[in-house]
């Protein structure tokens, strides 16, 4: 996959500007309308998907270790360098003391001799009576100015494996990072769906809440009116109010509880808090099992992102223990260089730039260190250990989760059944008290308990729809297979391909 720069986001000519303004209103007015319509629980996931900030910094990641990973490539390669010097120098270099004077002779059977004319008796010892002069300015060196320059070229031949191990290295860990995405992909979804169900649980509440109090309050009226006529007690009017002031208390907390699980949405949409929008779910129906094929164990392992972030990060370990081994293995490497100084001695003394190339083979071998390769491959190979018990334990650990989350669908799928079983029950039992109270054989409290039971009834189905709704979530996240549309986007291929 190939991921963009920002950089070339953000270099747009005028035509594309105003492209860029057009598609801009048109999100605009699609959100509008999806406000109007109702937002599905698709639209909340792709909003959460685009704001959530933990995705764009997975994203970062992913573009970091693409980076990590073309840098390891440039270690197959040469490397070029160039160094430069300038030095300004207090003295110049004498290589003589004062002028000297040389003896003047003649090359005679092979050998240097003063000529007979030029030689003259001291004491009984020949000495020279002529000399060549040789003065100290003509072997100075003026090095007051000094500049040197080297350009050179080192090729690494062999190194141990070190750099195939960093390459694969850098491999695995763009790997490891696109696995991150994945879970965090999966988390950002998972909650997603857990604060649109809890909205669409408390909008069902509330409701509820509302058809309840309705009901108590027609009723009192009915009390009141029997009550002025002396058909019912004052016990039984102060009864009703009694369960009309909690019906409301309970709206009250239900009306609230609604207000929080709707900002607590918009933050997870990266909408405003204060915004409200209707859900196309508000009227949740439906008493079926999830449409989800099992899967095996094997498989749900070669999908779980976590797995398969251990495996990576076992496999990183493993190219750790042979870069630890190359410590102990020579590295070769050529180079060549060329290097240009002045002053330059390489055709007498000049004051002028002059150079030569030159190249080698490089060989470091490792002899004595005190043991430090060796401890250094034994930390690899214990770091390498715990990837692998760290991977069994969680490969344990996912195995529970998804016989738990298998149990649990079909725990809750005989919950959906019997709620829907006693609400029909609790209508039919309201239905008769309500109609043997006006016929004068049923006492208040009788009806009440009928409506509490009623209430109680709604309140349980619901709930076990939302539990229902929030478990095929579960299970599709324990199966790995919660993200499988999301897998190949990325939050810099959403931007806009101008």
């Amino acid at each position: 996959m190939n991921l963009k720069k920002k950089s070339e986001y953000l270099d747009l000519n005028p035509e594309k500007m105003i492209r860029v303004f057009f598609c801009t209103v048109l999100l605009l007015s699609g959100l509008s309308i999806k406000a109007q319509t109702g937002f599905s629980l698709q639209d909340c996931r792709n909003l959460a998907i685009e704001n959530n900030k933990r995705l764009k910094i997975a994203d970062e990641e992913i573009l970091a270790g693409l980076a990590q990973k073309e840098e390891a490539f440039t270690k197959y390669l040469p490397g070029v360098d160039a160094t430069g010097v300038y030095m300004r120098n207090q003295k110049k270099i004498h290589l003589l003391e004062q002028d000297a004077y040389l003896p003047v002779g003649a090359i005679q059977e092979g050998t240097w001799k003063p000529r007979p004319d030029q030689v003259q008796i001291v004491n009984g010892q020949p000495v020279p009576k002529d000399y060549a002069l040789l003065p100290k300015e003509a072997m100075t060196v003026d090095d007051r100015n000094t500049a040197l320059l080297q350009l050179g070229l080192t090729q690494a031949v062999y190194m141990g494996g070190k750099i195939r191990a960093y390459n694969h290295l850098a491999g695995l860990s763009l790997q490891l990072a696109y696995s991150k995405r994945e879970l965090e992909l999966q988390n950002v979804i998972e909650t997603a769906d857990e604060a649109y169900w809890q909205v669409v649980s408390l909008i069902n509440r509330k409701k509820l809440a509302e058809k309840y109090v309705e009901a108590l309050k027609k009723f009192e009226h009915d009390i009141d009116l029997m009550y002025k006529t002396g058909l019912s007690t004052k016990a039984d009017v102060l009864s009703v109010r009694v369960k009309l002031n909690e019906a409301e208390m309970q709206q009250l907390r239900v009306e609230d509880g609604l207000s929080l699980s709707r900002m607590r949405l918009n933050q997870v949409c990266g909408l405003s808090t204060d915004t409200i929008f209707p859900l196309r779910d508000e009227n949740i129906e439906g008493n079926g099992l999830p449409n989800i094929e099992q899967l095996p164990l094997e498989q749900v392992y070669a999908k779980r992102p976590e797995v398969i972030g251990l495996e990576l990060a076992t496999q990183m370990y493993k190219k750790k223990e042979k870069i630890a081994l190359s410590q102990y293995l020579p590295t070769v490497a050529l180079t060549a260089n060329y290097l240009t100084m002045a002053p330059s001695f390489f055709d007498g003394i000049s004051t002028k730039f002059d150079g030569m190339w030159s190249v080698g083979i490089g060989v470091k071998a490792p002899i004595f260190h005190w043991g430090a390769s060796r401890k250094s491959l034994r930390n690899a190979r214990a770091q390498t250990g715990i990837m692998e018990y760290r991977l069994l334990e969680a490969k344990e650990q996912i195995e529970l989760q998804v016989r738990q989350s298998e149990f649990k669908i079909k725990e809750v799928a005989k919950k959906l059944e019997m709620a829907g079983n006693n609400l029909e029950r609790a209508d039919e039992n309201l239905k008769l008290a309500n109609l043997g109270f006006q016929e004068g054989t049923i006492p208040v409290s009788n009806v009440l308990e009928a409506q509490a039971a009623w209430l109680s009834a709604h309140a349980e189905l619901i709930d076990s729809r939302i539990e229902m709704k929030l478990c095929e979530v579960y299970l599709q996240k324990a199966y790995g297979i919660l993200a499988v549309s999301y897998t190949h986007l990325r939050a810099h291929e959403t931007v806009l391909d101008l």
